[in-house]
């Protein structure tokens, strides 16, 4: 086992043992360095691996805010993968938008009514009202409801997923507006869908909602291919 692996090794042994837990912090380097009989260097890149996976989060200086504290954020490590494997062309974005598609049919029929998350997925519709919002912020505020819809779940592996593949073709996502033969038209007609989905949702019309859902994302692509 390389010494890094050691770190990596130690924390799941602490979490599935329940020694660590979400918002505890590890022990500092030098004090993890002696206790595993590796170097800082070792527990340092370990540490890095782990922040990357979206285990920890580090801090500096002194404070509350300061030291090396256990989260919970996987949506961090799959977004990595995903925008690694596009780059290399093993996937590609259509191979993501099929996903999505796949995906979000299933959250929109399985959205829990009266969650917070939906509350907050209205709120993202209201801050999209703005018809002089610029396509970035509008497509961010987008991408922010399809994730509430997900997390409304409950289902945390489902709500990462989501965050990931939309995080993942972002800018893909972002370019096809300049494909749009009039942004302005396709936004209305965004507002709209998106209205009516989660009134299905919440309305419990479960079905129509990933009908709908279904025909949201894909009209979109569809239209930007076709400008």
């Amino acid at each position: 086992m390389r010494s890094h692996e050691i770190v990596l090794d130690w924390v799941e042994r602490q979490l599935a043992g329940r020694s660590l837990a979400i918002g505890g912090r590890l022990p500092g380097e030098r004090a993890l360095a002696e206790e595993l009989g590796i170097s800082r260097a070792a527990v340092r890149e370990g540490l890095r691996v782990l922040e990357v996976l979206g285990v920890l989060r580090s801090g500096v200086g002194s404070g509350p805010a300061a030291g090396t504290v256990i989260v919970a954020e996987p949506a961090l490590a799959l977004s990595a993968a995903l925008r690694m494997h596009l780059a290399s062309e093993h996937l590609r974005a259509e191979d993501i938008v099929e996903t999505r598609v796949l995906l979000e049919g299933w959250t929109a029929r399985n959205a829990k009514v009266g969650s917070r998350d939906l509350s907050e997925a209205r709120v993202l519709l209201a801050s999209m009202e703005d018809e002089d919002i610029e396509p970035p912020v509008f497509l961010d505020r987008d991408a922010a409801f399809h994730v509430a819809i997900a997390s409304s779940t409950g289902n945390p592996l489902v709500g990462a997923m989501m965050a990931s593949l939309r995080e993942s073709i972002r800018g893909y996502t972002l370019a096809l507006t300049e494909k749009l033969p009039d942004w302005d038209r396709t936004a209305t007609r965004l507002r709209r869908e998106h209205r009516e989905l989660l009134t299905a949702i919440e309305e419990g019309r479960r079905d129509e909602a990933a009908d709908l859902m279904t025909a949201h994302i894909t009209r979109y692509y569809t239209e930007a291919a076709s400008g």
